[in-house]
């Protein structure tokens, strides 16, 4: 069969032929009496060869060593293969993101773009202070798209650099509230936290229905961020959780202070008074839980939080019927 019928059936081109004649990959076995290549049925069944093991990747010297070399065995290859073709899509997958991202962002002009690019590139730096700065940055020159500061805000790691990026996304025009709902239901607990702590800064309805969510969710850190969050924001539903906090000594300050602010609404201050009641007087807790309690009665007004206090003047630990004493003797004073 002659070179061109062989590039027809094929579909390999004829200049390609030449060529793997010229590397041997595959020689014609035979000439016509004019001089033309003529092909065997051997030669092209290797031509078929040639073109599948180019499909899996292969380069031409790989491929002839594979088809020459006796002793070839394919699995080596194989592995280098899949982990060459694992880098190349990842490769290809970063470069889509930044693509889909800085056309998201819509840049007026290349001057605009380039600079997105620049924050896109700080933002994923091995350097701590450039992704601080590319945050800070964001909010004050370009837009830098809501999904890059979301990927940022949830893998980040430096609590410096977490919380420039948190600042910028809550000041973020777009709605990162959506985005930050899948990094709640994310496997790792430490993504987890980090989404609920970006959601409890930013001031919105949708992150406070996702805060309201995560309350009655099963992580016990990600539901101690959302009762603070909630309790500074007015929620009731988060008294429970901040009066186990106070009891456990978690965050117990930060959580005295918003069962403080919840409890200036008078319908919830009597309410918040009897849930640390309750804890004293059922909980058989230790001086550090009594004293912690005791601090947060300090801000809930009403009889019943008085009374409390009154007692705890005469608890059997010093440091408790001290802070007690302490506390009436303020609020007698106001």
């Amino acid at each position: 069969m002659l070179i061109g019928d062989v590039a027809r059936r094929s579909g390999v081109s004829a200049r390609m032929l030449r060529h793997y004649d010229s590397l041997g990959l595959v020689r014609p076995t035979g000439r016509t009496r004019a001089g033309y290549r003529e092909y065997s049925v051997e030669d092209i069944r290797r031509i078929f060869h040639i073109e599948s093991l180019r499909s899996l990747g292969l380069s031409l010297r790989e491929v002839g060593r594979a088809l020459d070399d006796p002793g070839f065995r394919p699995a080596e290859l194989v592995d280098d293969l899949i982990r060459q073709t694992r880098e190349r899509i990842a490769a290809e997958t970063a470069l889509l993101t930044r693509l889909r991202r800085l056309d998201a962002a819509e840049p007026a002009g290349w001057e605009e773009a380039l600079q997105i690019v620049a924050l896109l590139q700080a933002l994923a730096s091995e350097s701590a202070g450039h992704r601080q700065r590319a945050a800070l940055s964001s909010a004050a020159e370009v837009a830098v798209p809501v999904e890059a500061l979301v990927e940022a805000v949830l893998s980040e790691t430096d609590p410096n650099v977490a919380g420039a990026l948190r600042w910028a996304l809550a000041r973020s025009d777009a709605d990162a509230s959506a985005l930050l709902a899948q990094g709640l239901d994310a496997p790792e607990a430490a993504v987890r936290e980090r989404a609920v702590q970006a959601l409890a800064e930013i001031p919105d309805a949708g992150s406070a229905a996702l805060l309201r969510d995560a309350l009655g969710g099963s992580d016990l850190v990600v539901r101690r961020h959302a009762a603070l969050a909630l309790g500074a924001r007015g929620v009731a539903e988060a008294v429970p959780t901040l009066v186990d906090m106070a009891v456990e000594g978690v965050n117990d300050v930060d959580a005295a202070d918003a069962l403080g602010l919840l409890a200036a609404r008078p319908a919830l201050a009597d309410r918040i008074a009897t849930a640390l009641v309750d804890r004293l007087a059922h909980g058989r807790l230790g001086p550090a839980a009594r004293r912690r309690l005791t601090q947060a009665l300090a801000d809930i007004p009403g009889s019943t939080a008085s009374r409390a206090l009154t007692g705890l003047t005469e608890d059997e630990d010093r440091a408790v019927a001290l802070t007690a004493t302490y506390i009436l003797t303020l609020r007698d004073a106001r």
